[in-house]
């Protein structure tokens, strides 16, 4: 399986730590984020790993900006984008198994690294649930 990410500079150090992660489970990786803490425009970062995933050139995304927000907002304006900012465990396996999120978005400024790599991990293991919760993600998108 191949996951996009995608950083500004506030999500750097996070990147690194992820994609470790992800390699040592024999997940390909295609990497759109910065590779230095330099200030950079999240939006450069974000939309690569949007289209990746829209065009099914990834399975699954992972985004990482200061607060989150600014990335989530940018990856949502992708058509069949649903990225979910999660600050917890709790909320990226609701995000999965009820929106059928196909992008993470970590807030690196108010979560932990190891609460990071915790949610990357429930990320991966969780699927969607389906059922009611796919007649409601069925009506997200816009078209």
């Amino acid at each position: 399986m191949t996951i996009a990410i995608g950083n500004d500079h506030a999500g750097t150090a996070y990147k690194y730590a992820i994609i470790n992660q992800l390699k040592l489970a024999g997940y390909e990786v295609l990497n759109f984020g910065t590779d230095t803490e330099d200030s950079v425009d999240y939006p450069d970062h974000i939309h690569p790993v949007a289209t990746a995933v829209s065009t099914e050139k990834a399975s699954l995304g992972i985004i990482i900006c200061g607060s989150g927000n600014g990335a989530t907002m940018t990856a949502n304006k992708h058509q069949n984008i649903r990225a979910a900012l999660c600050w917890n465990k709790e909320i990226v396996a609701l995000a999965k198994q009820h929106n059928n999120a196909n992008i993470l978005s970590l807030p690196a400024r108010y979560i932990s690294l190891p609460q990071a790599l915790e949610m990357v991990q429930v990320y991966l293991d969780t699927s969607f649930e389906g059922g009611r919760h796919a007649t409601r993600v069925n009506k997200i998108a816009c078209n």
